[in-house]
């Protein structure tokens, strides 16, 4: 009788004893966060959702359940998303997942992100993670962005003043005023007055032409650099497109008063028809459209060397005011 009292004893310890070593041991689940980069946003803005879920050791989470297409958003768009993952040393893991997210829309005045639900799981050595079943879940907050701003709309108008009038000054700082004033003005006339007897200095004694002898000296400088331009290679062909339209514009700036440097020569044969003259406005915006074409042309259909000879020789004349 003894003998069997102590056998069933023994099966029951070993039984409790395999049930407990086949109890799972308490999970200690991931720790979720969420935030937006910015809490208000106008149409086309982009906004970055991030969430960071940091797991303990043996502890990971399901990836399928924060992928974009599982993130719920109202009246807005999801262009983009990225993740990034990262283990310390004592093993815990963090997952960050980022998304761009956007609108298009205004007839939602709070666009939102909803709370999701990650599930996680406790890997143990020798498992597939198709037969690992989940330990639980962890919720994800989610974030509501403000359309336009986040002022309420009918917000009561607040009084910043009090009320209260400033009081008055003394009358030593009302005096310091002026006297600062004064200061001021007494401070700035020895100066002004060296800056005149030096601007003075500097321009006395000076020919009253000499700008435009400057003018027709650039004028023959320039005319002997045309006549040196080579047109043999279809590269020297395009410097010299170049520099007969700069040369050409520079002298109808001079002599008409306009900003041809920065216009087309269509922009210079209206501004030159409107203002008369004696520049050959033809002569010159037939060059000009002859260069202008040149200089843009593909590489493999250069302007020909007989053209561009002809372009020089009319440069030529152009600058000489023949």
């Amino acid at each position: 009788m003894k003998r069997a009292a102590f056998a069933v004893l023994s099966l029951f310890a070993i039984g409790v004893a395999g049930l407990a070593a086949q109890a799972p041991a308490r999970i200690t689940p991931p720790r979720a966060a969420s935030s937006v980069d910015r809490t208000a946003m106008w149409i086309g803005d982009r906004v970055a959702f991030t969430i960071d879920i940091v797991c303990p050791p043996g502890v990971d989470i399901l990836l399928d359940d924060v992928a974009k297409e599982k993130l719920r958003v109202n009246g807005l768009d999801v262009l983009s998303s990225d993740a990034s993952v990262t283990t310390d040393a004592s093993e815990q893991t963090r997952h960050t997942l980022r998304y761009v997210l956007t609108t298009y829309r205004i007839d939602n005045p709070s666009p939102s992100i909803e709370p999701m639900s990650v599930r996680y799981y406790a890997r143990r050595p020798g498992e597939r993670l198709q037969d690992v079943a989940p330990a639980g879940d962890v919720q994800i907050p989610g974030a509501i962005v403000a359309f336009r701003s986040t002022l309420p709309e009918n917000q009561p108008e607040l009084v910043i003043r009090d009320g209260r009038t400033a009081p008055a000054r003394r009358a030593f700082f009302t005096r310091a005023s002026q006297i600062g004033i004064a200061l001021v003005v007494l401070s700035v006339a020895p100066a002004a007055a060296l800056a005149f007897s030096a601007v003075r200095r500097r321009t006395a004694g000076k020919p009253a032409r000499r700008s435009a002898r400057q003018a027709k000296h650039d004028q023959r400088a320039t005319l002997e650099r045309l006549r040196a331009l080579d047109a043999s290679s279809p590269e020297d062909r395009r410097r010299a497109c170049d520099e007969i339209g700069t040369a050409v514009r520079g002298y109808v700036a001079s002599h008409a008063h306009v900003p041809a440097a920065a216009l087309t020569a269509a922009e210079i044969d209206a501004l030159l028809s409107a203002r008369g003259g004696r520049l050959p406005r033809e002569t010159i915006v037939s060059l000009l459209t002859v260069v202008d074409e040149a200089r843009y042309r593909p590489a493999g259909a250069p302007l020909s060397a007989e053209a561009c000879r002809d372009a020089i020789a009319s440069a030529e004349q152009v600058l000489a005011g023949r």
